[in-house]
């Protein structure tokens, strides 16, 4: 069994720690807000004061943070995990942040002696305790080799890509996907609907239909009843696909799509709905639609 640390337990981050610690993993783990790491000490886990205390004790760090800002919040000053990282040391960052980033934090990890690679996940939460999540690997191999078998406590497809930041380009390219295919899913709800076909029964149509991807199989129900909580809301959503935006410029890739989808997210922050689950862009095309989005208007007052 390894001696794990873990730097950031929100909704994701929370899981993961539990799976390893189901497998019989020590964790010792921090985050900004101790209350929503409760019953994970409950569960076993120990509680460090900070990320450098959670770099010292570890044999492998793990981290989700939301974004760039984020990470340099955790990595850097005299109790960053920076501080705490030495020889033989190393560090998964499980965060989606612009390939560039990842790499000049790599860079610096590795001037302590340790290594560093970027293992983002793809899939939800549901996913993630149904054992189903896959994770992409990028980074030097010889470090991915070492930590391959606790990746896979986490799912069981993981995927080595190739160097630092490779696995976030991977990444990025999925979750735009992402979002666009909700948009189109949306359209094709409401088309039907405004034909005179009951929602549900559209909806039940086009999740069994050839265009039912996994996502559009497990969002597709949320045009009919948000989830209590945001699996990945429309802020999370909208920070991947700026980093999509960005990546497509300097590559030269236009993702006119991409551009598109990230306007109706625009929209749905504008229409107070951040907090919901991305799946609120249906929301945001019904209104213009003229069709009553009532549920997730009461859902968004509260």
């Amino acid at each position: 069994m390894a001696n794990l640390g873990f730097i950031g337990l929100g909704v994701m981050g929370g899981q993961m720690v539990d799976r390893f610690l189901s497998k019989g993993h020590t964790v010792i783990g921090f985050n900004r807000t101790q209350s929503k790491a409760e019953w994970l000490i409950q569960r076993g886990m120990i509680w460090a004061g900070s990320p450098r205390e959670v770099a010292e004790a570890a044999d492998v760090v793990f981290a989700m943070v939301t974004n760039a800002a984020a990470s340099q919040s955790i990595a850097e000053g005299p109790d960053g995990l920076l501080a705490g990282l030495s020889p033989r040391k190393v560090f998964v960052d499980l965060s989606t942040l612009s390939p560039s980033v990842s790499r000049e934090l790599a860079a610096k990890v590795r001037e302590t002696g340790a290594d560093m690679i970027d293992a983002p996940v793809s899939g939800s939460v549901i996913t993630l305790q149904q054992g189903n999540l896959s994770v992409m690997v990028g980074g030097r191999p010889e470090t991915f080799e070492r930590v391959k078998e606790l990746l896979l406590d986490i799912g069981p497809k993981v995927t080595y890509v190739g160097g630092n930041g490779l696995a976030l380009a991977i990444k990025i390219a999925t979750n735009l996907s992402l979002a666009v295919q909700m948009l189109a899913f949306s359209e094709g709800v409401l088309l039907a609907e405004k034909s005179g076909i009951d929602r549900e029964v559209a909806v039940d149509v086009l999740v069994h239909s050839a265009i039912a991807s996994p996502m559009i199989k497990y969002r597709g129900p949320f045009v009919l009843e948000q989830p209590g909580e945001a699996w990945f809301d429309v802020n999370m959503m909208q920070k991947d696909m700026l980093l999509a935006l960005e990546l497509g410029r300097q590559l030269d890739v236009p993702l006119p799509t991409t551009a598109v989808t990230n306007e109706f997210l625009t929209a749905a922050r504008g229409m107070r709905w951040e907090k919901q689950d991305f799946a609120v862009i249906f929301d945001v095309l019904a209104q213009m639609s003229g069709v009553s989005t009532a549920e997730v208007s009461a859902g968004a007052s509260k």
